[in-house]
């Protein structure tokens, strides 16, 4: 027969006390004890830059890997009035974007290189319509429905602050 050093006897009854204790949860709680799956619909964090246009600022997430330029602002339910997604290409071009899954009503800013807004459109929810600027660029900016209008931003507008 062996004995524990009093440390390691401690640390293994505390494990069991935890263990008893987990069990006795998930037996009072079931629904807590089934695994949850990750969601597809879960946001990654991504990074805020404050942009200004005009008098205007924009808290904006910047989406510049690919996988958060394809999820962009899908099944998301609410955006502050005064929040975006910044939408980062590597190259400039012709970026078309389409609302699929996407609950919210959007207008969306497309910018070119030097940061002047070339053209804006509106943006119905969950519609695969595309949405093409005129010339290249290599950003956009989604907004709630109306912002720009809102705040009379209309195409040849600099923004300020783009990565």
């Amino acid at each position: 027969m062996r004995f524990l050093s009093r440390p390691l006897f401690l640390a293994t009854l505390t494990t069991l006390a935890l263990a008893i204790v987990s069990i006795s949860g998930m037996a009072l709680f079931p629904r807590l004890a089934q695994a949850q799956p990750a969601s597809p619909k879960q946001h990654s964090t991504l990074p805020i830059t404050m942009l200004t246009i005009g008098l205007y600022s924009v808290n904006a997430e910047v989406a510049s890997r690919e996988a958060d330029r394809q999820q962009g602002l899908m099944h998301r339910t609410s955006l502050g009035p005064n929040d975006g997604m910044l939408f980062v290409f590597d190259e400039n071009a012709q970026h078309c974007f389409w609302m699929k899954n996407t609950k919210l009503a959007l207008s969306i800013a497309f910018i070119d290189e030097s940061g002047i807004i070339t053209d804006i459109a509106e943006m119905k929810p969950e519609t695969t319509e595309n949405h093409c600027p005129r010339r290249a660029g290599r950003y956009a900016l989604e907004m709630n429905q109306g912002w720009f209008a809102a705040k009379g931003i209309k195409p040849g507008a600099a923004i300020r602050g783009l990565p």
